[in-house]
Parts: structure tokens; C-alpha cells; sequence
């Protein structure tokens, strides 16, 4: 039995402390933001936050979260109160088919809480280059990111 604190609740779940995490998030625990993509760490699209910081949830074990405030997608903000970044990517209409956004959204929320005052488009850039998107929607997703940044949000 594992003890993990996910988006603000303490859950156990019954697992093999090796599961990767994306699968707990996913099947145990019900949340939808991650995705499974490459499973290799290298798409983003499993990127959660790790006592702030951007993880790869495909790559880290369920049992090394225990312990740790994990934040999924979910946690960031409610239908009613989103987070700045997510409301910045509805109004810049930032998905296309939505896989990457989890992983998009989430690696900009570390890049917010760590370097909130220095953002300009090639930060950004540099920050997501390693999250994969195949629509075409990164010239959106840097315009949301610094318009989430600047305090303009919706």
C-alpha cells in the first residue's frame, strides 16, 4: 500500500512500487491530464509536477512519489477558477488535438514557479523544446505561456 499526495489529497493505493506512476495517476486514481506517449521520457505528454518541478511520470516509479506533493493537470485550476496558464491556452486556442497540452501546460507551470519574472520567447522555446508536438500548435502554446506569465491569463 502506498501513501501518495496528488493534487492536494493524500490517497492509498494498492500497487507494486515500481509501477510507473502514469499508471497510477491513470488507472488508479482516475485523472486524465497525463498521457501516455512514448513511454521513454522524451514526448512529454506524462508531465506532472514533483514538488514543483516538471517530471516525467512514465519514467518515475509509483513509489518514489510517496512522500513527495505530486500535481497533475487537474490540480492546476477547476472548470470555474483555471490556472493562468490554462485559461492563456483556451484564449490562444493553443490545442489542436490536445495530446501534448497536458505535457505543455504542466512544464510551463515548473518554468512560471521557477523563473517567473525573466520569460521572453526564446526561454519558453528552449524550456518546451523537448515536448513533442505533431498539430503545430507551438507558436500558440509560446504566445499562451507568455501571456499566462505577462498576468493576462483569459
Amino acid at each position: 500500500m502506498l501513501r501518495l499526495s496528488v493534487n492536494g489529497r493524500t490517497t492509498e493505493v494498492e500497487v507494486d512500487p515500481a509501477t510507473p506512476l502514469i499508471f497510477v495517476l491513470r488507472n488508479d486514481l482516475e485523472l486524465n491530464g497525463p498521457k501516455l506517449g512514448c513511454g521513454r521520457a522524451q514526448c512529454g505528454a506524462c508531465t506532472v509536477l514533483v514538488d514543483g518541478r516538471a517530471v516525467r511520470s512514465c519514467q518515475m516509479r509509483a513509489g518514489d512519489a510517496v512522500g513527495h506533493v505530486v500535481t497533475t493537470l487537474e490540480g492546476l485550476g477547476t472548470p470555474e477558477r483555471p490556472h493562468p496558464l490554462q485559461a492563456a491556452f483556451i484564449a490562444e486556442q493553443a490545442a489542436q488535438c490536445g495530446y501534448c497540452t497536458n505535457g505543455m501546460i504542466m512544464q510551463a507551470a515548473a518554468l512560471l514557479q521557477e523563473r517567473p519574472a525573466s520569460l521572453d520567447e526564446a526561454t519558453v522555446k528552449e524550456v518546451l523544446d523537448h515536448n513533442l508536438c505533431r498539430c503545430g500548435t507551438q507558436p500558440r502554446v509560446v504566445r499562451a505561456v507568455l501571456r499566462a506569465a505577462n498576468g493576462r491569463g483569459a
